[in-house]
C-alpha cells in the first residue's frame, strides 16, 4: 500500500471514530465514547477527560472517573498547551463539583484556569474555550456578571475565528442569559434561538432541553408551552439528563422560569 494510500485509510478511520465519539456524547453516552478512543495520545487522554468531565455536568455522578482521566491527561501532557489544556479541564471540573455542590473547589477552579491563561496562548481554539469557562466562574462563582460577559464574547470571538458551532451554541445562550438578567428580552431571545439552532443542526441533542427551556422564557403563550413540552420530551428520551433539569420537569403543569435554567454551564 502506498504512502497517500495509507494516510487516507488512517484519516478515514480517525474521522470515524471522532464521528461515533461525537453521536454517542450528543447522546447522553459519555463513557461508551471514551472507551471508543485510543489511550496513547496526549490529546486522546485530554479527550477522554473532558468526555468524563461533561458527563459530570450533566448526570452529577461519575467524579472519580473523571478524576482517573484527568491525571492520566495530566501526566501524558508534554508540551504546554496540552498542560494548560488539562488544566483547563480541572477547572472546569472543580467548578463543576462547586456549581452541583458537592464540594466547594471554587478556589481550585480558578487556580486552574488561571495556570491554563498562562500556558494556552492567545488566539488559538483552545483559549476560545477557556475563555468561555472563565465566565463561568465569574457568573456562577463569583457572581461578576460584567467580567462573565467580557470573557463570553472573547470566546465568541474565537468561536467564529476558529468555527466552532458548539462552543457558539453555549456563548449566545449564556451570553443571552446575562441579557435576560438585564431585562433585554428581544437580544435575549436571539441569543438564546441562535443557540438552539446551532444544537439541533449539530444533533447535540443532550443541550436541546435546555436549550429549548431558556427559549421558553422569552417567548409568548402558545409558543412557550410547546418549546418547554418539546424539552420535556426530549428529557424523556435521554433517560432524565441533564439531571439538574428534572426539577423544572417535574409536573407536566409546572412553569420552569420559575427559576433560570442558564446558569449550568450548558
Amino acid at each position: 500500500m502506498s504512502g497517500t494510500a495509507t494516510t487516507t485509510a488512517t484519516t478515514a478511520g480517525e474521522e470515524s471514530v471522532h464521528a461515533a465519539v461525537w453521536r454517542l456524547r450528543s447522546r447522553a453516552c459519555w463513557a461508551d465514547a471514551a472507551a471508543l478512543l485510543p489511550r496513547d495520545t496526549p490529546d486522546d487522554a485530554l479527550h477522554r477527560a473532558a468526555l468524563l468531565v461533561e458527563r459530570c455536568l450533566y448526570t452529577e455522578e461519575g467524579w472519580e472517573d473523571a478524576e482517573d482521566e484527568l491525571r492520566n491527561a495530566e501526566a501524558m501532557a508534554g508540551t504546554g498547551e496540552e498542560r494548560g489544556g488539562a488544566a483547563c479541564e480541572r477547572g472546569y471540573l472543580a467548578y463543576t463539583a462547586t456549581l452541583h455542590g458537592v464540594r466547594d473547589r471554587a478556589d481550585e477552579a480558578r487556580s486552574a484556569l488561571g495556570r491554563a491563561a498562562a500556558l494556552i496562548p492567545p488566539g488559538t481554539p483552545r483559549r476560545a474555550l477557556l475563555d468561555f469557562r472563565r465566565g463561568l466562574v465569574a457568573q456562577n462563582l463569583s457572581l461578576a456578571p460584567q467580567a462573565a460577559r467580557a470573557a463570553y464574547r472573547r470566546a465568541h470571538a474565537g468561536a467564529t475565528a476558529h468555527p466552532d458551532p458548539l462552543l457558539l451554541s453555549f456563548t449566545w445562550r449564556h451570553l443571552a442569559a446575562l441579557a435576560l438578567q438585564d431585562g433585554d428580552v428581544a437580544e435575549a431571545r436571539h441569543g438564546f434561538a441562535e443557540s438552539l439552532r446551532l444544537r439541533v443542526e449539530l444533533g447535540y441533542l443532550v443541550g436541546t432541553a435546555p436549550a429549548l427551556l431558556s427559549l421558553a422564557d422569552t417567548e409568548p403563550e402558545p409558543k412557550a408551552r410547546r418549546l418547554r413540552a418539546e424539552a420535556r420530551r426530549l428529557h424523556r428520551l435521554l433517560g432524565g439528563v441533564p439531571t439538574w433539569l428534572s426539577r423544572h420537569l417535574e409536573q407536566d403543569g409546572a412553569d420552569p422560569s420559575d427559576e433560570p435554567a442558564t446558569v449550568d454551564g450548558a
